[in-house]
């Protein structure tokens, strides 16, 4: 016992020198060896008094005495279960991005741009909304941390010179959600609605207090409740982890963006008719005892910060609701564009003003909309409504590729479904960002090649991989959506997490990230191996067995047999088995690689053996043989399920079902023996059609798919839907945004020819184009193309990035290409 501090000491010690390169984080700020590597001299604070994990806002505060202004201050934050950091007032960011306890990540920033000479005013605004709070985000207890990173910035450390205040004026209000939840039976888990009593706010809090007048009115002494201890050290001996303890990772992402944008234009109004220049440049007085509403409607969706300014009106109250889209009876929606008929049905805010002038509300976490509504019931003082703004938050992608064929649909798809994207990533990618905002491997999968191929960034797909591989249960799978307080399983989606670690493998140079995953496909593969039937076929498994949003399929799921056995479950099986052995090979073992292939041909053989049926052509959903559906036999193909002197016969009879429409009716699965015509593919798996045809060299029948994309333009939609159905839920869904991935990858045809994209191939399917022009991001520079066809002939413009060479492939014939510009005709 006596050499256990010893044993530490040397461990530390071994720990900080192997970890002596400098660590930056996401802002670019260098992060001290003291704070990764040993534990913090700051401490946890929290309120004397409040709750520890029940709902509840609360400041946190501490007066800093600067001689001069500095050149630098960096310091280092997080809190529970969110905090916003403002200095003298100005605010200068926000965080911790999620994760999870084991994870829990801090923030850094440099606060000398907000620094002066004398005293400075430190505030944290944190919060926690207990069991109201979004189901992504987890929590330990509320609490608030701040470091300094080096000796200088250690008088800004959290400890008893703090003080806190709880804010009753600012609280979540669950009301706000209770519409979408009881009345449009949603499934809703972004967090509570908000409530902002004026008369009981703290209006004052950006007021530096008078000396020795820190702890006073509100305002109490801090209270320190736990020593935070870095990941990197609290696994050793002499540590423990408190129950309301976090083991601290720096942030790796780029801070999310705030940046301004338009709140919406008024387009319908009543008991008040709004000036010309409202909400932006303009105020509305509502008169006393009136009520009235204001449709605002953006034209596209936006993910931001509200903030209303408002004057007078005591005894009012203000309603801000927010939602995608207007619905009509039954939740059906329609043309976007078309108001009439419609209501409002989303989640809202409230606002009771105290009669002051020059008041601001803006809630704590952002908002997804494109139509707000206000609605407003002033008492016996009027209203004034100075302005409502918008601050747009999310990752800050850039759009670095290009795609131009002359073609305005074309351009629009592609700004649809890059808008869909981006508001579908922040600090973790979500699957919708009005909904859920949860991470789910199927969306993620598509998410993140688009953020390689359309923005050249790897950052925040390497935290969705890294994330997921943590989830991993202990009997071996993944969870489907993660970081999550409410655990889930969708055993497939363990499958297309091996895929997700092979999209990266193949785009970026990072072996030692691949090898690290080796761990979880391994357990991922042996828990599907240990459930396969003597047959071949996979046999039942527990949880979601969730495969596609479609008419036919019973909540997502395919049919199967009793046993479990189904087609479609198999061959995911097998595409992530030849994964996981291309990944063996490469950085791990060759003969666990040569099993893997042994494994999925066999598995393989077992769908052709027991489902292909050869009157229709094509394999069924499970060896009873009385369902077929698109996505089965799309996956046929992609695993070679099927010989491949069939194959093209196959995906003919996969095109000839059609495409899914707005106009299909939802619908449950059919009685068992029923017979009907295959499955429809949805919006979400058409990404998997799109890799067949590209497996088959049909890529120039691509575009022709793209007409279920053509009619949501038409039906107004200002992003992509997550399923085709009238009623669809979701209006902005990432995993329906792979027409960007597609028209690069597959109509441009630029793609990785070998692992690390350090080779590439570039093999166009042009189909009616007769010209296109277009350029991808590479880790080394920018591919760009310029094609133009003139009958069988292809001319080319290619410029490759310094080192990278490859080759450009045209109707069977191959050009070499070297980097650099060249010029290329294959006839």
């Amino acid at each position: 016992m006596t050499r256990r501090p010893r044993l530490a000491a040397i461990l530390l010690a071994v720990a900080s020198s192997a970890a002596a390169a400098e660590v930056t984080s996401g802002s670019g700020l260098p992060v001290s060896q003291e704070t990764l590597h040993r534990r913090w001299k700051a401490s946890w604070l929290a309120c004397a008094g409040a709750p520890e994990r029940d709902p509840g806002v609360f400041r946190f505060r501490r007066v800093l005495e600067l001689s001069s202004a500095p050149a630098r201050y960096v310091v280092h934050a997080s809190g529970d279960q969110r905090f916003v950091l403002f200095v003298n007032g100005r605010r200068v960011g926000v965080g911790p991005a999620r994760g999870d306890v084991y994870f829990w990540r801090f923030e850094s920033f440099d606060l000398a741009p907000f620094l002066k000479p004398g005293r400075n005013l430190l505030l944290a605004l944190v919060w926690n909304f207990g069991t109201q709070a979004p189901g992504a985000q987890t929590s330990a207890r509320t609490g608030f941390v701040l470091q300094g990173d080096g000796p200088a910035e250690q008088a800004a450390n959290t400890d008893a010179d703090w003080q806190c205040a709880a804010e009753p004026g600012h609280q979540p209000w669950p009301e706000g959600a209770r519409a979408l939840r009881e009345e449009a039976h949603q499934y809703f888990v972004v967090g509570p609605g908000e409530r902002l009593f004026a008369a009981r706010y703290d209006w004052e809090w950006a007021r530096l207090p008078e000396p020795g007048r820190e702890v006073s009115g509100r305002w109490t002494a801090a209270v320190a409740y736990d020593q935070p201890s870095p990941r990197t050290i609290a696994e050793g001996p002499g540590y423990t982890l408190s129950p309301e303890g976090r083991l601290l990772v720096v942030d790796e992402l780029p801070p999310m963006e705030y940046r301004d944008v338009p709140a919406g234009t008024v387009v319908r109004a009543t008991g008040a008719r709004p000036p010309v220049g409202f909400p932006d440049a303009a105020a509305l007085e509502i008169a006393p005892h009136t009520r009235a509403s204001l449709l605002l409607d953006r034209r596209t969706l936006v993910a931001a910060y509200p903030e209303l300014a408002f004057s007078g009106g005591r005894g009012s109250r203000v309603r801000l609701t927010y939602q995608e889209a207007l619905v009509g009876d039954g939740y059906h929606k329609g043309n976007r564009d078309l108001l009439v008929g419609k209501r409002m049905l989303g989640y809202s805010d409230e606002v009771v003003p105290d009669g002051g002038r020059g008041r601001v509300f803006q809630p704590l976490w952002w908002r997804t909309w494109r139509f707000l509504q206000l609605d407003v019931e002033t008492a016996d003082a009027p209203l004034v409504i100075d302005s409502l703004k918008a601050h747009a938050t999310g990752y800050p992608f850039e759009a670095k590729a290009a795609f131009d064929a002359g073609d305005p649909v074309l351009d629009r798809m592609l700004e649809v479904g890059w808008r869909t994207a981006r508001l579908c990533a922040h600090e973790t990618y979500f699957d919708c960002p009005f909904y859920e905002q949860y991470q789910y491997v199927g969306d993620t999968r598509i998410q993140a090649l688009i953020s390689y191929t359309y923005a050249g960034d790897d950052r925040l797909a390497r935290q969705a991989i890294a994330s997921f591989e943590r989830s991993r249960r202990s009997d071996g799978i993944t969870s489907s959506r993660y970081p999550a307080a409410e655990p889930q399983y969708i055993p497939p989606f363990s499958l297309l997490w091996i895929g997700m670690v092979h999209d990266f493998w193949m785009y970026r140079d990072d072996p030692a990230f691949v090898r690290a995953q080796l761990p979880g496909t391994r357990t991922v593969l042996e828990w599907f191996l240990d459930r396969q039937l003597p047959n071949g076929m996979m046999g039942r498994t527990a949880w979601w067995s969730f495969v596609d949003w479609a008419t036919d399929f019973f909540a997502g799921v395919p049919p199967m047999e009793k046993d479990g056995q189904s087609a479609a479950i198999t061959l995911q099986l097998v595409g992530a088995l030849r994964d996981a052995a291309d990944l063996e090979a490469a950085v791990g073992d060759p003969q666990r690689a040569a099993a893997y292939r042994q494994r999925a041909d066999a598995a393989a053989q077992a769908v052709y053996r027991l489902c292909w049926d050869g009157g229709r052509g094509l394999v069924a959903d499970r060896p009873s043989q009385d369902r077929f559906s698109q996505q089965t036999n799309i996956l046929a193909i992609l695993a070679d399920a099927v010989p491949a002197d069939r194959q093209p016969a196959v995906l003919d009879r996969v095109l000839a079902v059609g495409m899914p429409s707005a106009r299909d009716a939802e619908g449950t699965a059919p009685a068992e023996g029923e017979q009907r015509s295959p499955t429809k593919a949805s919006y979400y798996f058409r990404f998997y059609l799109a890799r067949a045809l590209d497996k088959l060299g049909r890529g120039d029948v691509y575009l022709p798919q793209l007409e279920p994309w053509r009619e949501m333009l038409r039906l107004g939609l200002s992003t992509w839907a997550e399923a085709p159905f009238d009623t669809t839920r979701s209006d902005c869904h990432a995993w329906s945004a792979h027409p960007n991935y597609d028209l690069l990858t597959i109509v441009a045809g630029i793609r990785p020819a070998s692992p690390g994209f350090r080779t590439v191939r570039l093999q166009p399917s042009l189909g009616a184009l007769r010209t296109l022009t277009a350029s991808m991001p590479h880790p080394a520079g920018r591919i760009a193309v310029a094609y133009r066809r003139t009958g069988d002939a292809l001319e080319a413009s290619v410029t490759l990035p310094p080192g990278l060479t490859g080759e450009l492939a045209w109707r069977g014939r191959t050009q070499a290409l070297h980097s650099g510009p060249q010029s290329v005709k294959l006839e």
